[in-house]
């Protein structure tokens, strides 16, 4: 079977604070034979300005962000972050409905995929040699992955595929975080409160870790965690399937 060649789009928030989990899914993804390629022309999504109601301002970046992954050659685009591929398969349908550009949109849309569900649904994936981290951790469905990717079981599949970590559901797994991009920013006391009790539950189940899709959800958590010397620590899954190589 041809070594799958994936283009890669790193979001900004891996880009600007976790540069070190874009390496870990390049290791992940290349260790598991893909052929991997980065195009340093790329940005944001445009999920910001979408969200804010700047739909003109946001087009400008998603029409860059459908030129940088045009490329011939690739087969997939991944991402580690459900955030942003939701964005681009749901919002970008909205933006490009009656666009010139639709036929492109659909060209890059169905290549678009998020890490996990790449891993489980594409490559079908069933062991990942070497990973390794003997702990207790717990899994957050963050809304974009559970809501806008359908992502739920993928996840936790390659969680058991660590060896020595053992899985934990906590309460309420499915209810947001609090972070929501600018709803924190807007509802700082009401983000807060959701975080706080995102953590409480996290910390009931006696996990060392939470785990999740997307940074910008452990980002809040993080924050609360730091602020509040909680016993617990964050972990993107890329971070945690490459743990013990």
């Amino acid at each position: 079977m041809p070594q799958p060649v994936v283009d890669i789009f790193i979001p900004c928030f891996v880009d600007q604070l976790f540069p070190n989990t874009a390496w870990n899914m390049v290791k992940l993804l290349e260790a598991l034979g893909c052929t991997v390629r980065y195009n340093a022309n790329q940005t944001c999504c445009g999920q910001p300005a979408f969200n804010a109601g700047f739909q003109k301002e946001c087009r400008q970046i998603s029409d860059k962000f459908l030129e940088d992954f045009s490329r011939e050659g690739a087969d997939y685009i991944v991402a580690p972050s459900a955030s942003c591929v939701g964005m681009v398969r749901n919002a970008y349908a909205d933006l490009y409905v009656a666009s010139s550009q639709l036929v492109k949109y659909r060209t890059v849309e169905r290549k678009v995929l998020e890490l996990t569900e790449f891993l489980v649904d594409v490559l079908q994936v069933k062991s990942i040699p070497g990973a390794k981290l003997p702990a207790k951790v717990t899994y957050h469905d963050s809304c974009s992955a559970l809501r806008e990717c359908g992502i739920k079981e993928g996840p936790r599949k390659l969680l058991g595929m660590v060896e020595g970590l053992q899985l934990i559901e906590m309460r309420e797994t499915e209810t947001c975080c609090g972070f929501g991009g600018t709803f924190a920013a807007k509802f700082e006391a009401i983000s807060t409160a959701m975080g706080e009790q995102k953590v409480e539950n996290a910390l009931s189940t006696g996990a060392e870790y939470i785990v999740s899709t997307d940074t910008s959800c452990l980002m809040h958590l993080e924050a609360y965690i730091k602020k509040n010397n909680k016993p617990i620590k964050v972990l993107h899954i890329a971070d945690v399937l490459t743990q013990g190589w």
